[in-house]
């Protein structure tokens, strides 16, 4: 008797990731470890010296970590309410945050209570940061106000009341010491002069714009809104160069790395996606469990921290260059080591014993090598085969068309299996390799259950798009036929014209030859 053979899967080949430089980079990142914060993280921020330590906002309180450290290596809590936007100053050795109640709160690293409160805003200030000459402060709050604070006297220097909605994001120019940018809910940001009582430009987002970015040149300026990221020429007045609309939600979040050379953005659809600054084109992408608020790349692009709205902090680090070295000098095996008797031929005097190699079957296989054809149909369609490989539940149904079961198979079926069949065959019939095997499917089970239709609704209206996907797959390739019959004629075409020029050629080349020879 012979052996049983099992069901040959058709071999589709598959398109393989494109691997590039940036693919490889990005992937060079260790596996995340998870922080839990108190409640959503609404802002990260690196200290610009070493050893690079980043302040987490979430909640009412300010958790200071370092780059390798999985618990905080110092808490600020002198808060009622929530605490945003903690942000460090160039030097590293300030901290500024805003809060629920509306008061600014300046502290020192090596201490733990506030330097300086300032008292302006009427609502929650979302928003603040240094300006770059270190003894001033920008802020922005629901009261639709925009602050320049003096941090010696504490006092107040000016105050802008143009946004017409809550300013939640801004940044301050490293170039100029008298230059912000704020994003408001009104859809517009505004690039303010602290020597001037007036905003400078104005720049119409479209949507409530949630984060700001300024390059450090100060030329570009990268607005995030909605699901739209658009960079500006601030030189040229607030042109806009590019528009991007890579996500599928809200833009939460933007970060710059070391060299300016990628744009990261973090939003709501739980991605981070990071852009060439030369093309903005999506160079990589990474994927994460929730939504995610805040984003931040350490100065040396070591690390990346993401905050998201569940509280949780995702950390991941590079992997050191050295010990990427040391790994590749370990010593690997010889290649000796591997060919070692492959091509060893044996003597006449040796005893050849084969090893019979054991021949695992799957689970439809060993069905069908007892004849339980039903059965092994239904093994096929369950949900991780079914799913994700259509092949192999394809390759049996085709054995079982071979054999002559297919049609007993399908039959003597509940209304959910009918369904489930017929659910998989709309799917997937329009795809050319499964094409031929499941129209003959579907040819059969119209057989079979054309008596019992209209008595269940959910048959029923299962076979109405079977109807409808079999009616477009039709139409394209109707319509697929007219444009190649139209083609087929201008090639025709071109290829007439192509044998007149050169019969053209060839008979004026006759012509002078006979008048030559007269």
């Amino acid at each position: 008797m012979a052996s049983y053979k099992p069901v040959v899967v058709q071999a589709v080949p598959k398109l393989g990731e494109k691997i590039t430089q940036d693919t490889l980079y990005w992937r060079g990142y260790k596996t995340p470890v998870q922080i839990k914060e108190f409640g959503a993280v609404n802002k990260i921020d690196f200290s610009p010296i070493p050893p690079y330590n980043y302040a987490v906002t979430a909640s009412s309180r300010i958790h200071i970590y370092g780059r390798y450290s999985q618990e905080p290596i110092k808490t600020f809590s002198r808060f009622k309410d929530a605490a945003y936007c903690a942000t460090y100053r160039d030097d590293g050795k300030l901290l500024v945050a805003g809060s629920e109640e509306g008061s600014i709160r300046l502290f020192d690293i090596s201490g733990r209570a506030p330097l300086r409160q300032f008292d302006g805003h009427t609502k929650a200030v979302h928003v603040v940061g240094f300006l770059s000459d270190k003894y001033r402060i920008f802020s922005g709050g629901d009261d639709y106000s925009s602050n320049v604070w003096d941090i010696p006297s504490a006092t107040e220097i000016v105050s802008y009341s143009e946004h017409t909605d809550y300013v939640r994001c801004g940044c301050a120019s490293k170039l100029n010491g008298d230059v912000f940018i704020t994003g408001s809910y009104d859809h517009t940001v505004k690039v303010f002069d602290a020597r001037t009582k007036s905003s400078v430009m104005t720049i119409e987002h479209g949507h409530p714009v949630e984060s700001v970015l300024l390059f450090p040149s100060g030329g570009l300026l990268v607005s995030a809104g909605g699901r739209y990221v658009k960079v500006w020429d601030v030189l040229k007045g607030g042109q806009l160069l590019v528009s991007l609309k890579n996500h599928h939600k809200t833009v939460t979040c933007l970060c710059l790395n070391s060299s300016g050379q990628r744009l990261l953005s973090g939003s709501l659809d739980r991605h981070v996606k990071i852009y060439s600054t030369t093309s903005y084109k999506v160079v990589h992408s990474f994927n994460y469990a929730t939504s995610i608020l805040s984003l931040a790349l350490s100065p040396e692009d070591e690390t990346i921290v993401v905050g998201m709205t569940n509280g949780v902090l995702n950390v991941k680090h590079r992997k050191p260059e050295e010990s990427k070295e040391k790994s590749q000098k370990k010593r690997q095996p010889a290649y000796r080591t591997y060919v070692k008797g492959r091509n060893y031929m044996p003597k006449q005097e040796d005893f050849y014993v084969s090893k019979p190699g054991k021949c695992v079957l799957r689970k439809y296989d060993k069905l069908l090598k007892s004849f339980q054809s039903s059965k092994a149909l239904d093994a096929v369609l369950e949900p991780h085969i079914r799913l994700h490989t259509p092949e192999v539940t394809v390759a049996v149904m085709q054995e079982l068309n071979r054999r002559g079961t297919l049609r007993s198979a399908l039959a003597g079926r509940d209304e959910k299996q009918i369904s489930l069949l017929l659910t998989f065959v709309t799917r997937r019939v329009i795809e050319p390799r499964f094409t031929p095997v499941l129209v003959t499917v579907a040819d059969m089970i119209t057989d079979i259950y054309q008596p019992v239709v209209g008595q269940s609704a959910l048959v029923d209206k299962q076979f109405l798009r079977l109807q409808e996907a079999v009616g477009r797959e039709i139409d394209y390739q109707e319509e697929l036929l007219e444009v190649l019959g139209m083609m087929d004629a201008l090639f025709a075409t071109l290829t007439k014209k192509k044998a007149t020029y050169l019969e053209e050629n060839k008979s004026n080349g006759l012509t002078k030859t006979l008048d030559q020879d007269r």
